[in-house]
């Protein structure tokens, strides 16, 4: 995680008049945590503290030298890729007729069964990395289960499904389109896929493929055990989307409680096959008074999860378990489902962020990782303005009107403006409008339905886009040529993910970076990484001696300007003493 404090935004409305203060976001002061180190990187995810212990692919194996960064060599198909047919042609006929270098590595680690971390830059083609080997997996068990003999169709075979969870609402539905856009000759999508997110009650129709966020599906399996679990029994595949984000902050323990029970069931169903019992007889039932004990289990499993019990063996028998026996079933266990985390950013500094948390959680995962995971994209040129009180207001305009120039492929215009907070987004907005340029506006504030309609007309009509963070993570806008930040972002993880917005899929694209005084520490550690080819991992660091000098540093500057304002005010009072002496 990235620590961060600021004092509250002040964002007043400003004519363009030069007479009126011209700040967006002004802090008394801001430190960001950062690191001064300067130690190489390997793409190849060798940065990790235990390598061996991880199967690592890059993509780099599927590129030739000086060749494209996005695109596979031309050799490379979906089919080689170990795609079936029928899927194959479903990509092509969306016009996805070449696989990108991050889905040529994960798609055939992800099609062996293995739990797969994904850890690749923004716009490099994640979601059908995922969606791709999914929905491959799931209609060849269809076409297996349409071809069972006669004499076994008597015997009911238990039902597969994906569950892909993420942030936000937003992103579910982003999800769905993505799925729903794999079509059969007809043009039917090859499976049903569903959203599951704010007041949608549970699908009437199984679905093969379920998107929700973690407190809509907590919602909607918590009042009903018995739909629990035929629910969790169910899922074979799990997608984290946005992985770093779901392991951390608010979302954290709804979604290490949701992988408890998913590892409890496997747990139950490995059992009941040693002992020859029927998955109908064992269940992974949880009463309410017993949900703390999962909320407030470590993020790993401890030495007493491996504790073998005798008793255990006999109310497996019996065709139940307690929920607070969930602990004693042993730790060694065949595995019946696939957990896969996808992430644009994945720091693993410290025992506590996401990186960590899946090292220890899922050790024997494969980790695909991208060329330009935490890095500068070579496709992206990068321009940097310092400004002050009195000129970033005319600065904005400057760069707003440059980005007219960088049109993208499409022959439109649009740019995304980012600010810090929902005020000053509102600021902007009315600055610009007061400039004569036309603009759309995103934040949490606006209603979903706004919201949607807005992403919808940015991408239609193009424009300028004024947004928060918001609009920063997944959400895939293509054709986005310009991205300016009016206020800089408050630490290196939003920096890569508003700068990610521009510049996919093989494009290229500007973004202009507007700086204070205030976040120079973070502005040079990410300008110094990006001109040494190192990743930006230099300022996810977590190390308290640095995060202090940052502190102090910070701190030395308010010192120094209080003392400058005491300065000028004893100056100024010692002059009206001689004044009156003088009288």
């Amino acid at each position: 995680m990235i620590l961060h404090r600021s004092a509250t935004t002040m964002l007043p409305l400003y004519k363009l008049s030069s007479s009126p203060p011209k700040l967006f976001s002004q802090f008394r002061y801001s430190y960001s945590v950062l690191s001064n180190s300067s130690s190489s990187f390997r793409i190849s995810l060798l940065w990790l503290s235990h390598p061996r212990r991880f199967g690592t692919v890059t993509t780099a194996a599927y590129r030739k030298e000086g060749g494209d960064t996005f695109f596979t060599e031309e050799s490379v198909s979906w089919t080689s890729l170990g795609v079936s047919d029928k899927v194959s042609q479903a990509l092509y006929n969306a016009g996805l007729g070449q696989p990108s270098l991050v889905q040529a590595a994960s798609i055939p680690s992800i099609l062996s069964g293995k739990d797969v971390v994904v850890a690749a830059e923004t716009g490099s083609g994640k979601t059908h990395s995922f969606l791709v080997p999914l929905i491959d997996k799931l209609c060849n068990e269809q076409n297996d289960s349409a071809n069972i003999a006669p004499s076994d169709q008597g015997v009911s075979q238990p039902r597969k499904i994906s569950l892909v969870l993420c942030p936000n609402v937003t992103l579910s539905e982003q999800v769905v389109r993505m799925a729903d856009g794999l079509c059969d000759e007809k043009g039917k999508p090859l499976l049903s896929v569903v959203s599951l997110c704010g007041r949608q009650g549970w699908p009437v129709n199984e679905p093969d493929i379920i998107v929700s966020t973690p407190a809509a599906l907590l919602n909607n399996i918590d009042p009903k055990n018995f739909r629990r679990s035929d629910f969790i029994r169910s899922v074979k595949y799990v997608v984290f989307d946005e992985a770093d984000m779901l392991l951390s902050g608010g979302y954290q323990n709804k979604v290490i409680r949701l992988i408890h029970m998913l590892r409890f069931d496997e747990k139950l169903l490995s059992r009941s096959n040693e002992q020859n019992l029927p998955e109908s007889e064992t269940s992974s039932h949880f009463s309410s008074e017993d949900e703390d004990n999962l909320q407030d289990e470590d993020l790993s499993e401890e030495e007493g999860d491996a504790v073998e019990n005798d008793d255990l063996d006999e109310e497996l028998e019996a065709g139940h378990v307690k929920s607070t026996d969930w602990r004693r079933v042993r730790k060694v266990y065949k595995r019946s489902k696939q957990y896969i985390f996808v992430a644009a950013t994945l720091p693993v500094n410290g025992k506590r962020t996401a990186g960590a948390v899946l090292k220890k959680m899922f050790p024997e995962a494969n980790w695909v990782s991208g060329n330009y995971l935490h890095c500068h994209n070579p496709r992206l040129k990068q321009r940097w303005i310092e400004v002050t009180f009195d000129t970033q207001v005319d600065e904005l305009i400057k760069a707003v009107k440059h980005g007219f120039e960088s049109r993208s492929v499409s022959g439109q215009c649009r740019t995304m403006v980012f600010a810090n907070t929902v005020e000053a987004v509102e600021s902007v907005a009315k600055i610009l409008m007061r400039g004569g340029i036309e603009c759309y506006h995103y934040h949490k504030d606006c209603s979903l339905e706004d919201r949607a309609k807005t992403l919808t007309d940015f991408q239609e009509k193009g424009g300028i886009l004024v947004c928060t963070d918001a609009a920063a993570r997944g959400i895939d806008i293509p054709n986005v040529s310009h991205v300016i930040q009016a206020d800089f972002a408050t630490s290196a993880v939003d920096f890569i993910h508003r700068v990610g917005r521009t510049a996919r899929a093989g494009q290229y694209g500007l973004v202009t970076s507007m700086y204070t005084e205030s976040n120079q520490d973070l502005v040079a550690a990410v300008r110094r990484a990006g001109e040494l080819s190192q990743p930006v991992e230099t300022a996810f660091s977590r190390k308290r001696s640095f995060r202090n000098k940052l502190k102090k540093r910070a701190l030395q500057r308010i010192t120094d300007s209080r003392a400058d304002e005491e300065r000028v005010l004893r100056k100024s009072s010692s002059l009206d003493v001689d004044e009156d002496v003088l009288a």
